[in-house]
């Protein structure tokens, strides 16, 4: 992963701040929880981008968090996109039939039981 990435640290909202302009995008990593969603990717990616600054502090903000505000609450941002898939992409199909095979196993089942009561 190339680019830029940003510490939750003072002097990382600081530059982060430095850096950021209207439109820029940053990313960051989110865990899931395993446990209930055992299919699914140990970390996906979010997007953010800031589209204004803040009327009392002057920080940019991404909808209702500052820049500061979510190297808080998310952690490290980066500046390019992880290598993991987005959060609000679809996830893997897994462990489930097509609906194809189900329509398969239904009339295999059909001819079964025709069959059966001859």
């Amino acid at each position: 992963m190339s680019g830029r990435t940003w510490e939750p640290t003072r002097k990382g909202a600081k530059e982060l701040n430095r850096w950021l302009s209207k439109g820029k995008t940053v990313y960051t990593l989110r865990n899931t929880a395993l446990n209930i969603a055992h299919y699914e990717d140990a970390q996906l990616y979010a997007s953010h981008t800031f589209d204004r600054r803040s009327l009392i502090t002057g920080e940019w903000m991404t909808g209702h968090l500052s820049a500061s505000g979510l190297l808080a609450q998310e952690g490290t941002v980066y500046e390019q996109p992880p290598a993991r898939r987005e959060i609000g992409t679809p996830g893997p199909q897994v462990a489930a039939p097509t609906s194809q095979q189900v329509l398969d196993k239904l009339r295999a089942d059909d001819r079964a039981k025709a069959v059966s009561r001859r």
